[in-house]
């Protein structure tokens, strides 16, 4: 490919390059979650796939709304972020004349802090009886993930995560959907839901639009970078999940989910600030509209919970997302350009673009329980405790602070107070992550350089460093019970028609003495 081509492209390409970097991070509740969804099933630990019985089951297994019978069910997490990077790279020092490198620094740089406005994640829904067999809900929930801001400059100088991510602000997705669940039986449910995710995602960063090998400048100079402002809407997905809960013997149940992958195919708009670089100063660019599409994993969940004694419930659960699945992203430019760069085409429009992701599939291994105590006739109290472990969808070579994900493990702790059918729940969960240290000489996310010939024989790895950060999360929530449902020996005892009183025996005559 030509010098041309790729100066004439480069300020576009570097954009929407951010774009499909950032959308993965936010578009899925799993993997590169932050945490698991609802109030109650954090408080087992996310182990709440067989032992799920209120409309919370919407994010873990959809045969678990049948236990909601008609409910009215409100709740929301918060989770409490900040995080530290320090970069380290490796600063080569180049012979002008052969290009050949003469020798290899490495380079620490100002430790810079990332936090994310503690935002509710939410879960609403609503569910009626149709039929003593049947219980049909909609709900509303959104991906626990975390917008994350940078600062743009630490010390007065450039920030040294510029080329990873300064802000996610102004991103927003929902998942819509509507459910069922059948009782074929009184040991078995069945449930199905169909789903949308539905929002806009907007990004800013900051790429390079340098030449290569330090023909005119330094792979980091500042008067070459560019600032991208990506927005992508409206994302509309359909997807869906299926679920069962079988009681196999009695106090003891297996709960399986499946939910369907994401096929993600969204329209996306892109606005740059190109470079100040005397190369850029009187180039524009022409349109804005474009088309991304990706894949995000499909999910499967396993439980079995026990209930050994009353009011007591235990459940070991696992967790598997096929996050291999996500090896790539498709760019589709719709007719945009750059113009009036000087010794190129008037115009040059953008053809597709194909960036690798090589993402990895991840394991989570979850244990909870929750013990109902009564207080009265009409009030009771449930603690609940959980713990899980889940590895990182992300290689250690590919972390950054766009897509930030370790291996960690959540304590969590919660309760729930019921007020006759009124139920109120809290939960505290605490997040010990792995610190992510990526060596500079095994670092593989290199610096968007779209104004280059051939690809470098020696890339700029822009994602070496030491990440650490933390994760606290609270949560409330409220549900409302309607109408219980009812076991089938009780509904047919209650449906079966009295019998008649029997008559009253005459008392017997004593018989005439002789």
């Amino acid at each position: 490919m030509s010098v041309r081509n790729l100066v004439s492209k480069g300020p576009v390409c570097a954009g929407l390059l951010a774009l499909v970097c950032l959308a993965p991070g936010v578009a899925h509740a799993s993997g590169l979650n932050g945490y698991e969804k609802g109030v109650r099933g954090l408080g087992r630990g996310g182990a709440f796939v067989a032992g799920a019985d209120d409309l919370g089951a919407i994010n873990y297994n959809p045969a678990g709304i049948f236990g909601a019978g008609s409910q009215m069910f409100v709740d929301a997490t918060f989770g409490i972020f900040d995080a530290n990077y320090t970069r380290q790279s490796l600063l080569r020092q180049v012979d002008p004349n052969t290009g050949e490198t003469v020798g290899t620094f490495e380079q620490t740089f100002e430790t810079v802090d990332g936090s994310a406005v503690p935002l509710p994640i939410p879960t609403l829904a609503g569910s009626f009886m149709p039929h003593p067999d049947w219980v049909v809900a909609v709900g509303v929930s959104a991906p626990s993930a975390l917008l994350t801001s940078y600062p743009e400059e630490v010390n007065g100088q450039p920030a040294p995560q510029r080329y990873q991510l300064f802000s996610l602000d102004g991103s927003l997705l929902l998942n819509i959907g509507g459910y069922v669940a059948w009782r074929p039986v009184d040991q078995l449910t069945i449930g199905l839901g169909l789903e949308v995710l539905v929002g806009s995602f907007n990004s800013r960063q900051a790429l390079s639009g340098c030449l290569p090998d330090r023909f005119f400048c330094a792979p980091e100079d500042p008067e070459w970078d560019l600032v991208a402002e990506i927005g992508a809407a409206p994302i509309i997905t359909p997807s869906g999940n299926v679920g069962a809960i079988w009681e196999f013997y009695d106090g003891w149940k297996l709960g399986a989910s499946f939910h369907l992958p994401y096929w993600i195919i969204a329209p996306a708009s892109l606005e740059s600030r190109l470079p100040s670089a005397a190369p850029y100063r009187l180039a524009e660019q022409e349109g804005k509209d474009a088309t991304l599409e990706f894949q995000l994993p499909w999910e499967i969940r396993l439980g079995i919970e026990a209930r050994p004694v009353k009011g007591l419930a235990i459940e070991v659960a696992a967790d598997y997302e096929h996050w291999a699945m996500h090896d790539k992203i498709t760019v589709e430019p719709d007719g945009i350009a750059v113009t009036n760069l000087p010794g190129f085409p008037e115009k040059y429009y953008l053809p597709e673009i194909t960036i690798p992701r090589n993402f990895q599939s991840t394991i989570q291994g979850m244990i909870g329980a929750e013990y109902e105590i009564e207080a009265t006739r009409a009030v009771s109290v449930t603690p609940r405790l959980g713990f899980s472990y889940e590895t990182s969808a992300t290689p250690v070579e590919y972390t950054s602070v766009l897509t930030l994900d370790s291996g960690k493990a959540t304590v969590s702790g919660g309760a729930s107070v019921s007020v006759g059918d009124a139920r109120f729940d809290l939960v505290y969960a605490h997040q010990f992550i792995q610190t992510v240290t990526v060596s500079p000489e095994t670092a593989r996310l290199p610096q968007t350089v779209p104004v280059s010939a051939n690809p470098p024989e020696e890339p700029n790895y822009i994602n070496g460093g030491v990440y650490d950060w933390r994760m606290d999360i609270v949560g409330v929530g409220f549900a409302y019970t309607f109408d219980h449902p009812k076991k089938r020996a009780a509904e047919d005892e209650e449906a079966a028609p009295a019998k008649p009183a029997p008559k009253p025996v005459p008392p017997k005559e004593p018989e005439p003495e002789e």
